[in-house]
């Protein structure tokens, strides 16, 4: 470990630690202007040092600060290591400008202030859960922040002006903004999924966008005016009129109006600025009606040269994740055969999926819908047979609701018997009916039936024919 406890470092143009060696300031350490001073390892100030910054400081490994009112320079600190990071110590680490270079990440154990300019050049910061903060001084900004490089966790920042919070998740940035301070103020702020008590809502309230929220606390200062934004290709809106939407603030057990106008596209991006707050909290969308549903206006299936042909149509499509594809050889227990990514356009959308499969008998087909919250919904039912298209006899549509319809192939027309088999083999239904060449009967279902499999027989003395059928309710 290299000490330098000198008294000042203040005309060399520059000094480097080598190799990976921790060095330690317990003295006197000055950076002029113009100068520089570069480590490999790790660095650690002292209780008894005094550590001032007027150049360019290069840290590649961690830093501990235990001294108090450190002055922040008008110098600035690159944190570039290539191993992840950390800013250690009992008190804040104080600079003027930040530079935070480091696809590894850099994790602040102590607060890490800025006075002037930070730049994001590669890398997230992430916040201790105690917690810390990288701190923003009154007149303070910062540059080059984006999905890979903000920071996870929490950012304080002190003054009057207008201030847009760089924070996200290790996925994406989701920023949030003050502005119209009335007073000096101290804010902290951090970005958290999903949205909690999502039940407790105050009129005017619906709902509340359940899958993001922003926790901003204020410290001090007077009111100042929130601004959220949502972001559809990051974390799903939902599909709500843009005359609906309010920010909301949770206070008191509830989610509560805070007014605003919103703009945008709920199946892009938008925004909405809210009332002045006097007080803060978690923060996130209000909807003054309940969002629009996804609306499955078709689905079919047809068998054709040992392939099963699946098509549905879906309208109103918002924060749908993708759909599941499920076969069933019963009718009851279904098994997912494929996937399909939702497209969320809001438009209608037409969706297609091809069963290569050899089917055991019939095959009963649905689409499983699964939103970005994990909820979901099923289609109805729709089944095919290999039988259907070698018959040379006749076809039987499935499912069946109201009436059993069957299709005339044979060329054989006059009277048929038909009988009907629940899966318990019980007789459920008989009758004789009168089928015509090359057209069809509709057999009516009587309305006690249960839906469920059952076994239709068809015979004339000369042709006898079955199929298992689904009959839905």
């Amino acid at each position: 470990m290299k000490k330098l406890s000198t008294y000042i470092i203040a005309i060399l143009s520059c000094i480097y630690v080598n190799a990976q060696q921790s060095f330690t300031n317990s003295g006197n350490l000055q950076i002029h202007t113009g100068a520089s001073v570069s480590g490999s390892g790790n660095f650690t100030n002292t209780s008894s040092a005094v550590l001032i910054n007027n150049g360019s400081f290069y840290v590649k490994g961690n830093i501990s600060n235990d001294q108090s009112s450190m002055a922040a320079g008008t110098g600035t600190l690159y944190l570039n290591g290539s191993a992840a990071q950390s800013v250690n110590g009992s008190q804040t680490f104080k600079t003027y400008n930040l530079v935070t270079n480091n696809t590894a990440g850099i994790t602040l154990n102590n607060n890490l202030s800025v006075n002037a300019v930070h730049t994001f050049t590669s890398g997230l910061i992430t916040t201790s859960s105690i917690p810390n903060y990288l701190v923003y001084e009154a007149g303070s900004s910062y540059t080059g922040d984006n999905d890979s490089r903000h920071v996870n966790g929490w950012v304080k920042k002190y003054g009057t002006t207008n201030f847009i919070f760089p924070v996200g998740d290790t996925t994406y940035e989701r920023v949030v903004g003050i502005s119209n301070l009335s007073a000096s103020s101290e804010i902290n702020c951090t970005y958290n999924r999903p949205t909690g008590n999502t039940i407790n809502l105050f009129s005017p309230l619906a709902m509340v966008k359940a899958n993001e929220y922003w926790q901003m606390d204020k410290i001090s200062g007077g009111t100042a005016q929130v601004t959220l934004n949502w972001d559809h290709s990051k974390v799903a809106m939902d599909n709500v009129l843009l005359i609906d939407i309010l920010s909301s603030q949770y206070s008191a057990g509830y989610w509560r109006s805070t007014g605003g106008t919103a703009s945008g596209n709920v199946t892009t991006t938008g925004t909405i600025t809210s009332n002045a707050l006097g007080s803060f909290g978690p923060l996130t969308f209000g909807y003054t009606a309940y969002p629009v549903p996804l609306k499955l206006l078709s689905f079919t299936a047809v068998r054709t040269s040992g392939t099963s042909f699946l098509n549905w149509v879906t309208e109103n499509e918002q924060n749908v994740d993708h759909f599941d594809v499920q076969r069933s050889y019963d009718g009851n227990s279904f098994t997912t055969i494929g996937h399909v990514a939702a497209r969320n356009s809001g438009s209608r959308e037409v969706y297609d999926f091809e069963d290569h499969s050899a089917l055991n008998g019939i095959a009963y087909y649905r689409i499983k819908s699964i939103d970005v919250d994990q909820k979901f919904s099923y289609s109805k039912i729709a089944a095919v047979s290999e039988y259907d298209q070698r018959s040379t006899n006749f076809v039987v549509l499935n499912p069946a609701r109201n009436f059993i319809t069957i299709l005339n192939k044979s060329g054989e027309e006059g009277a048929f018997n038909y009988f009907l088999y629940n899966a318990a083999g019980q007789l459920s239904l008989k009758g004789n009916t009168n089928m015509g060449i090359n057209g069809g009967v509709a057999l009516p279902l009587p309305a006690n039936i249960s839906a469920g499999i059952y076994m239709l027989e068809l015979s004339n003395g000369k042709i006898q024919f079955q199929q298992k059928i689904l009959v839905e309710k």
